[in-house]
C-alpha cells in the first residue's frame, strides 16, 4: 500500500467529524505499522481530543515505532487541548505523513518543525487538494476572518423555483431535499431573506434519518424588521440561535417582542437600501462563522452573487418545465448587458439525486 492509500483512509475518518468540529478543522488520522493498519482516530467535535490523539490511543503500544498519516499538520500550541506534537513523540512514532500545513498564518509549519527538531522525519503534500477542499471551510475562514459563503438554489429546468403564485413545494424530490439537510448539519449558518421567510415560513433546521443532526445559526435578512411575529423560525425550540439582520435601529414594541423571544437582532449596514453583504461577512466573521449556506430566495441570490461574496454554487434541477416566464426566478433583479460579463463557475461536479441533478462549483 502506497501513502496515498493511507492518506485516503484518513480523509474518510477526518469526514465523519463534518458540522461537529467548526470552528476546528475535520482532521483524521492512521496509525500504520509494518504495512498495517494499528490504529484509527479523527476529531470528533469541538473541545475534544485530535485526531492524532484517537488514533495513537487506539494504537497503544503498537504507536512506537510507527508512521502516522494525518490530513492537517499536527498542532504545537496549546489550545482547548494540549499540543498533538508531544502525544507523537512520547508515542515513540518516528515518521508523520501529512497532507497539507496548518493553513493558520499564525502557526502554519510550527508543528512540522517542532516534530523535525525531535528526530520525527515529516512529509507534506499527500492528498493535498483533496485535504483542501474538506477543510475550504476553515481555510477561508483562518486566513480571511470571514466565512465561506455557499449559494443553494433549486429549480426546474427552465430555471424557475416557484410558480407564479409562490408555489414551490417540491420542486425537488425527496432525496435532494434529505441532501439539502447533510449540508445544513455542515455550516454553521444558514441565511434566506425575510421574503421566503413570509412566504414560505421554513423552519430552517436539521433533520436526519441516521444520526443528530445539528441546526445551523438561523439568519434572517430583514431591513424594516418586518418578519411576522407568528414565523416558525422565532418559534422553534433550537440549541441554535436565530438572528435578524437589519437596518432598522429604532427602538419599538415589536422589536421588543421579537427580543424577548430571544431573538437576536444584529443592526447591519445597508448598500442601496439593503443589507450590505460584504460588510455582513465580516460582522460574521466576527461572532465566529466560519461557513454559511444561502438557501433564498431570488433576490438574496443574486445581491449575494453581485456582492461578490459567493464562494461556492450548489443548484439543483428538478425535470420540471413550467413553461412561462411568470414564475419565480433563481436571481432576481437586473444581470450583466453582455455575456462576457456573466459569472464563471470552475471545478465542476454533478450528482444525481433520482431524477434530479446537482452541480457543483466554484467562483473566482
Amino acid at each position: 500500500m502506497n501513502d496515498r492509500h493511507y492518506m485516503k483512509i484518513a480523509l474518510e475518518l477526518a469526514a465523519r467529524g463534518k458540522g461537529y468540529t467548526s470552528p476546528n478543522p475535520m482532521v483524521g488520522a492512521v496509525v500504520v505499522k509494518a504495512g498495517k493498519i494499528v490504529g484509527k482516530g479523527w476529531h470528533e467535535q469541538v473541545g475534544g481530543p485530535h485526531a492524532e490523539v484517537n488514533a495513537i490511543d487506539d494504537a497503544g503500544d503498537l504507536a512506537a515505532g510507527s508512521t502516522i498519516y494525518v490530513t492537517l499538520e499536527p498542532c504545537n500550541h496549546q489550545g482547548r487541548t494540549p499540543p498533538c506534537t508531544k502525544k507523537i513523540i512520547s508515542a515513540g512514532i518516528k515518521h508523520v505523513v501529512m497532507a497539507m500545513k496548518d493553513p493558520n498564518p499564525d502557526v502554519s509549519g510550527g508543528g512540522g518543525e517542532f516534530l523535525n527538531q525531535n528526530g520525527v522525519t515529516v512529509e507534506s503534500g499527500v492528498c493535498e487538494a483533496e485535504a483542501r477542499r474538506l477543510n475550504e471551510s476553515f481555510i477561508k475562514y483562518i486566513s480571511t476572518k470571514r466565512p465561506f459563503v455557499t449559494l443553494k438554489c433549486a429549480a426546474t429546468l427552465d430555471g424557475r423555483m416557484a410558480t407564479r403564485t409562490g408555489d414551490s413545494k417540491w420542486v425537488t424530490g425527496e432525496l435532494s431535499r434529505k441532501y439539502v439537510h447533510e449540508l445544513r448539519h455542515g455550516v454553521d449558518a444558514i441565511m434566506v431573506g425575510n421574503n421566503t421567510v413570509k412566504s414560505d415560513n421554513p423552519s430552517l433546521t436539521t433533520r436526519l434519518d441516521d444520526k443528530q443532526g445539528l441546526d445551523p445559526i438561523r439568519i434572517v435578512l430583514d431591513t424594516q424588521l418586518s418578519i411576522p411575529k407568528d414565523s416558525k423560525l422565532l418559534q422553534i425550540p433550537s440549541g441554535s440561535d436565530t438572528l435578524i439582520i437589519t437596518g432598522n435601529s429604532k427602538p419599538s414594541a415589536k422589536r421588543d417582542a421579537i427580543l424577548q423571544m430571544g431573538v437576536k437582532i444584529i443592526d447591519a449596514a445597508l448598500k442601496d437600501d439593503r443589507i450590505d453583504l460584504d460588510a455582513l461577512m465580516d460582522q460574521l466573521g466576527k461572532r465566529g462563522i466560519t461557513n454559511l449556506l444561502i438557501e433564498g430566495g431570488a433576490q438574496v441570490a443574486a445581491s449575494a452573487l453581485q456582492a461578490k461574496i459567493v464562494n461556492k454554487i450548489i443548484f439543483f434541477y428538478a425535470p420540471r418545465i413550467l413553461g412561462g416566464d411568470d414564475g419565480v426566478p433563481m436571481c432576481s433583479g437586473a444581470g450583466p448587458e453582455l455575456m462576457a460579463d456573466s459569472i464563471p463557475v470552475r471545478d465542476i461536479t454533478v450528482r444525481q439525486f433520482d431524477n434530479d441533478i446537482m452541480i457543483e462549483g466554484y467562483l473566482s
